[in-house]
């Protein structure tokens, strides 16, 4: 037996900070507690002493020094390692936010504090109707794009309140399960799917919670504008370097937001991490849609992504003359023609091909008759000191190969060269107006890049020996499913590209209430006069004129994917046994060693060639182990390399995605795959 003073001795002060808002309760508490005590006492005796009348399910134990939670409320102090010096805080786990959606729209909400951020990101996106929430994350800006912000307008202030949409109140946000009706594949659709309102037969699923019809329309349609002295406000990236900066402030995803710094009320931003959209469904991704519309606008507008002339006029004329006036125009609410649902769905198909997101095709290829290319092209070759040099070959494209013979001929015989297309990087090179049609190949060899350049005669050529160059680079022939499709996207976006004036076009500038500047990005608005742009933007109208507001928004984004540097994100590196920095690109389906100086890519790595890869944590060094007995080893200098980690692993999960399977994800397996250990 052992007596109460002997006991007594075992105790200990454990100074407590309870955070309430009731006046005339002192928040600082001393409680006597023993080693063996369980968290789980340790809020009940709190809660007995304190005698405030509420609902304390959702506070939990902060442990300051640690910067931990202690949730599992059964451990005991012992087991935690919590003594006399430790300060714990007694808080509440959801805490408001606020977050910056890709439109630009702020909202405020409550989000879990002490979940995972992958966990928190999947609220959010219920809030919000988002399906497919792992593509998304959370970014804190970084230092390096807020600077050029205090210099150039140190009296600009956070938007006022009005502006910021409040779903505070939300079923979610409040710790309640989802509307199920929102996620379930039976129901019927939520949205319109050619105008992307929300179907009126559906409104009372969202009056339950903070979705409402108006809130609803606020997400998932597309009302602002920008004014050249906003965008001149905003960071633009001008250097590799500077790109490189927009995605240092991913959060981690396998840690909580109070663990990585985050305060209530703080404001981040929310954006498409993976560049790997799934399923896309106008019937139920009206919000989704929109946001990733938006997310590709502003990325065009500053600058983030470069795009050429008459790409940005086909952008321009999507987002400005069609998109921003049917989102303005109540006709769109009736306009349910079936030819425009059917377009949309075609849309649809072609944009799920482009992305990879479908599943993997079960169809056997036929061995015994790979299809295959044969046509007069013009191979080009940068020479050192002279003029490029272009000469007429007779091509042959078979399986993953491309080989070249000097006349047909000679196909019978040895080829000059067989050029092996797999893991290299395809690059349109494309001006319809000039009649250029280039394809950039650059092909991995032992000391870098080789780089070819292919001149097509007409569109038709160039979108069937662009569409077999494409697959190749990805380890697929034309006999793959998706090579008609492709071709398919392909020449519809040369078709975009190809208007010509008309006389009613011609006309219009002088009479049409239009602001240029506002769909442009900067450098194309010092390059032309208003009149000129106007003009120019109303010339490439005529070619997506007639199409529905989600086929014009989902145009975009194929539009936007089709750009050279679709999917890239940035890094500054330091690669093992190099002297100086490179910028690493991570994509979907590789890394891209890349010279900092020039921009040109030295290398490629895939991931389907990827054995292994590890971090060690003490140097922070990323190492990567490919077939062919490749290797690679790189510090990463723009951000922590556990950012670069994650991406490579989170890519690698959402390739393991499948329709045939439900909605619920695998979080124990994005967690293995991201986590890293530390």
């Amino acid at each position: 037996m052992v007596s109460s003073t002997e006991y007594g001795s075992h105790t200990w002060e454990l100074s407590l900070t309870v955070d309430h808002q009731h006046e005339g309760v002192q928040k600082e508490q001393v409680l006597h507690v023993t080693g063996d005590l369980h968290v789980g006492g340790l809020m009940l005796k709190l809660v007995e002493k304190i005698k405030i009348a509420q609902n304390w399910s959702d506070y939990a134990f902060w442990w300051e020094q640690k910067n931990c939670w202690l949730l599992k409320t059964q451990w005991t102090l012992d087991k935690y390692g919590v003594q006399a010096d430790a300060k714990l805080i007694f808080t509440a786990q959801h805490k408001m936010l606020r977050l910056r959606l890709p439109n630009m729209k702020t909202v405020r909400l409550k989000v879990s504090f002490s979940s995972m951020v992958f966990r928190a990101v999947s609220d959010i996106c219920k809030i919000l109707n988002i399906r497919r929430s792992e593509e998304l994350s959370l970014l804190k800006q970084s230092e390096g794009t807020l600077k050029k912000k205090k210099k150039k307008d140190k009296n600009s202030k956070e938007p006022a309140t009005e502006d910021i949409l409040n779903l505070s109140n939300s079923p979610v946000s409040s710790g309640l399960p989802a509307i199920a009706g929102l996620y379930s594949k039976t129901m019927t659709p939520v949205y319109d799917p050619v105008s992307g309102s929300p179907a009126s037969s559906t409104i009372t699923w969202f009056s339950d919670g903070s979705l409402t019809d108006q809130n609803c329309s606020i997400l998932a349609l597309s009302y602002s504008t920008c004014s050249p002295e906003m965008l001149a406000e905003m960071y633009q990236p001008r250097t590799l370097a500077d790109k490189a900066k927009l995605n240092a402030g991913w959060l981690d995803s396998s840690r909580s937001l109070m663990e990585q710094g985050v305060v209530e009320e703080d404001l981040l931003l929310l954006r498409f991490k993976y560049y790997t959209f799934f399923d896309l469904n106008p019937k139920y991704d009206a919000v989704r849609i929109n946001q990733i519309y938006e997310q590709a606008r502003w990325a065009i507008l500053l600058e983030e992504i470069d795009c050429t002339e008459e790409e940005m006029l086909i952008f321009a004329a999507l987002q400005a003359y069609h998109i921003s006036k049917l989102s303005l125009s109540s006709e769109t609410q009736d306009s349910t023609c079936e030819s425009e649902v059917d377009e949309v769905e075609a849309a649809l198909s072609n944009l799920e091909v482009t992305l990879e997101g479908g599943n993997k095709t079960n169809i056997l290829e036929d061995i015994t008759d790979i299809p295959k290319l044969a046509d007069n092209l013009k191979l080009v070759r940068p020479k050192k000191l002279a003029l490029k040099a272009i000469k007429t070959y007779w091509f042959v494209f078979r399986d993953t190969s491309i080989s070249y013979f000097k006349n047909q001929e000679s196909a019978q015989g040895e080829p000059v060269e067989k050029l092996n297309l797999k893991g290299c990087e395809v690059v349109p090179d494309v001006n319809v107006a000039a009649k250029k049609f280039g394809i950039k190949l650059l092909i991995p060899v032992a000391d870098g890049m080789n780089e070819v350049y292919l001149r097509c005669d007409n569109e038709d050529q160039y979108a069937r020996w662009m569409a077999a160059c494409v697959l190749a680079s990805k380890g697929k022939t034309m006999a793959d499913s998706s090579y008609q499709l492709e071709v398919q996207k392909i020449l519809s976006f040369l078709q975009m590209k190809n208007w010509t004036m008309s006389s009613q076009a011609a006309s219009e500038p002088e009479n049409v209430d239009m602001k240029p500047e506002c769909f442009v990005s900067p450098r194309y608005t010092k390059k032309f006069k208003s009149k000129q742009l106007t003009a120019r933007i109303l010339e490439a109208h005529q070619n997506v004129s007639q199409m529905s507001l989600v086929e014009a928004k989902l145009r975009f984004i194929q539009a936007w994917q089709s750009l050279p540097e679709f999917g890239l994100s940035y890094y500054i590196v330091r690669f093992k046994g190099s002297k100086k920095d490179d910028v690493l690109g991570v994509s979907y389906n590789r890394l891209i060693r890349i010279d900092m100086a020039t921009g040109d890519p030295i290398t490629t790595w895939r991931f389907s060639n990827m054995k292994q890869w590890n971090v060690n944590w003490e140097i922070r060094q990323v190492a990567i182990e490919f077939d062919q007995n490749v290797s690679i080893a790189f510090t990463c200098l723009s951000a922590d390399c556990k950012i670069i980690h994650e991406y490579i692993g989170g890519y690698i999960f959402l390739s393991t995605r499948s329709k045939d399977h439900n909605e619920t994800l695998d979080e124990e397996l994005f967690h293995k795959l991201t986590g890293g250990q530390e």
